[in-house]
Order: structure tokens, then C-alpha cells, then sequence
């Protein structure tokens, strides 16, 4: 059998390696030391908001702190933040095989570049994770919204194809995931927002004032990406350039167009809203800063984008939570377009 580790074992890596595990896969996990303490002590409990659930009990948990042991990967799923890719590329280089296969289950769209580059000896693909995973407690994971992996398509990766599947984590093969990577980004352009919000993303969803946010954010995107000439794929039964007039509908035409938008536990919140709470830095430089460096490389500018890094990292600054209104988010992320309309004038 195949061994599969996980290097990064937070909520993401311990949701998509604990379901391969309860499917009877050879799973290993590399972790800090907190969380390795937690799957020893309680193994790892899995739920998704349809009320599915899975259990594997602390015996069955192979768990370690010491990158050497992923020596012994077949395949390695990284899924560590996105700050962190250049030293777990650094590291794995260091100890794997020649020829193993490394998928990177990461935000952004360039983390498996900065990985290939460092592992030229093994075969890094591209993969995408559509949903949301909170960390309940101890061990307890909850996948919070719907989705299926995405993943570059290789011959490499066949041999796994099948555990995936078993785990009733089927795996969607594609060409080209630079236009999947691109459509997952514009999705979470609403990490930011809904983190600022400091509400569930459910709650925050069904405001208006919160979705022109992120349809302002959407459409600098999706105008900066038809410059660069990359068309996103469409990951959600809308295409992408649709997804910000449906946005921006009244609250009850939306609760019926964006149904599936808001398949969403009640109390799901985005991963960057949960690292605020933490007190860690989060990902908005690998998310809505994806954006503001496209507009630079194009001679453009990403007001909104740019708007809402700063305002998140002055949250991870901030002694207090934010909790931004909907109005009063929608109304500076208005006046940092007319900054850039009209330099000079404030």
C-alpha cells in the first residue's frame, strides 16, 4: 500500500488525510507539536455539514514532529500556509525520494512553483482544496462547505487516484489548473471580507452590503485577468464573470440565485476569520495579494484588493477584533477607488 503524508497537519491536512485514513489508507502526519499532542491524545474525530461523521481512534494516528520520517512518503500532500511553502520545500528536498509525487493543497497560485523549483528530482502538481475546514476542537475537524478536490493531471498520480476515491474524496484531473487556481482565488477574495465582517460566512453572505464587497473585488480581478489573458475555469455552476451580478442582487433574489453559494454550515467561518481570532498571521498577501501583484506586473492598480490587505493586516496588528458593518466596509473600499481615480484628493 501506498504511503500518503501530510506535511502541515492543520485543519485542511487533518480533515483531507483523516478521511484517507477511516478509508483504510497508510496515512502519515507531520505536524507541531500541539497539534501531534492532540491526534495521539483524542485521534481524529471528522464531521461535514451534512451531518456526516468519521472517527479514527489515536492507535490508528501515525503522527510525528521529525521531517525525516516522510522519507518513507510515496506521496506527500502539502498543505501547509502559504508563508511557509519556501522552508517546507527546503525541508522535504532534503529527505525525500527521487521521483515522489508532492501535490500542493495550498492558497494562491504560485505554491507549487516555489516547490518545483526547490524539488526538481520529484513531480509537484498543483492541487486546490474548494472547501472550508474549522478546527472544532482537539482533534475534531468540520468540512463547513461543499466542494471536490481539484488536481493537475499526471500519469504520476494514478496510482493514488483510487484512495481518493475510496475515501469519498474523488479527485477532479485537469490540464490546466492555473485558470482552476484562479477561480478558487476569486472565490476566496471573500476570506478578507468575511474576516473583516468578523461573522459566519453564512450571515455575512446574505447581506448585500458584504457581497458589493466582494463583487468589487471580483470584477478588479476578473479585469486584471482578461488583460493577462488567463479565463478562469468554472468551478461553480455559474461561470465567473457572472458570479458579481449575482452578488449584487437584492438579499431575496439572492437567497434564491446563490443557493449554492450558501451551501454552508450556519456557523462556518473563512480561514482567515479564524486565524484573526487565533492571533496568527493569515494568508491575504497569497489571496487578495495575488491580485494587487498581477495589476503590477500589468501596470495596473488593484485599489480594492490592495484596500483590503491593508485593512487586514492592521487587524492582525490590532489589539481588538474589527467588526466592520457592511455600509462602512462597502463605503471605504468605494473611496479607496476614487483615491486611485483621483491621486491627490481625499
Amino acid at each position: 500500500m501506498a504511503k500518503i503524508f501530510i506535511y502541515g497537519a492543520g485543519s485542511i491536512g487533518c480533515y483531507v488525510g483523516g478521511r484517507l485514513l477511516a478509508a483504510g489508507g497508510d496515512v502519515g502526519f507531520v505536524g507541531r507539536a500541539r497539534m501531534a499532542d492532540a491526534l495521539r491524545n483524542e485521534g481524529i474525530t471528522l464531521s461535514r455539514f451534512d451531518n456526516s461523521l468519521w472517527h479514527v481512534p489515536s492507535e490508528r494516528i501515525d503522527v510525528t514532529t521529525d521531517i525525516a520520517r516522510v522519507a518513507e512518503a510515496d506521496l506527500v500532500l502539502v498543505t501547509v500556509k502559504s508563508a511557509a511553502t519556501a522552508t517546507a520545500a527546503q525541508e522535504l528536498d532534503t529527505v525525500l525520494r527521487p521521483g515522489t509525487v508532492v501535490v500542493s493543497f495550498q492558497n494562491g497560485v504560485g505554491n507549487a512553483d516555489v516547490l518545483r523549483a526547490a524539488m526538481p528530482h520529484q513531480t509537484v502538481l498543483e492541487g486546490m482544496v474548494p472547501f472550508n475546514v474549522i478546527e472544532r476542537g482537539p482533534g475534531a475537524f468540520h468540512q463547513g462547505s461543499a466542494g471536490e478536490l481539484e488536481i493537475k493531471h499526471s500519469v504520476a498520480m494514478q496510482p493514488f487516484v483510487d484512495a481518493f476515491r475510496k475515501a469519498g474524496l474523488p479527485l477532479v484531473e485537469h490540464a490546466d489548473m492555473v485558470r482552476v487556481q484562479w477561480a478558487k482565488l476569486l472565490l476566496n477574495l471573500n476570506n478578507a471580507i468575511n474576516a473583516l465582517a468578523n461573522r459566519p460566512l453564512k450571515e455575512e453572505l446574505s447581506q448585500r452590503a458584504y457581497r458589493l464587497c466582494l463583487a468589487m473585488a471580483q470584477k478588479e480581478a476578473l479585469a486584471l485577468l482578461k488583460r493577462a489573458g488567463i479565463r478562469p475555469a468554472k468551478v461553480t455552476p455559474l461561470p465567473a464573470t457572472w458570479i458579481p451580478h449575482v452578488l449584487s442582487v437584492p438579499d431575496a433574489w439572492f437567497e434564491r440565485l446563490g443557493r449554492t453559494m450558501l451551501t454552508i454550515d450556519p456557523l462556518a467561518r473563512s480561514s482567515m476569520s479564524d486565524d484573526l481570532a487565533a492571533g496568527r498571521a493569515t494568508e491575504v498577501d497569497w489571496i487578495n495579494g495575488e491580485v494587487v501583484r498581477l495589476a503590477q506586473r500589468l501596470g495596473q492598480a488593484a485599489p480594492v484588493n490592495a484596500r483590503l490587505c491593508e485593512l487586514v493586516h492592521d487587524a492582525e496588528r490590532s489589539a481588538g477584533r474589527p467588526a466592520w458593518a457592511g455600509d462602512a466596509l462597502l463605503a471605504e473600499l468605494q473611496a479607496a477607488t476614487r483615491r486611485r481615480v483621483a491621486p491627490g484628493k481625499h
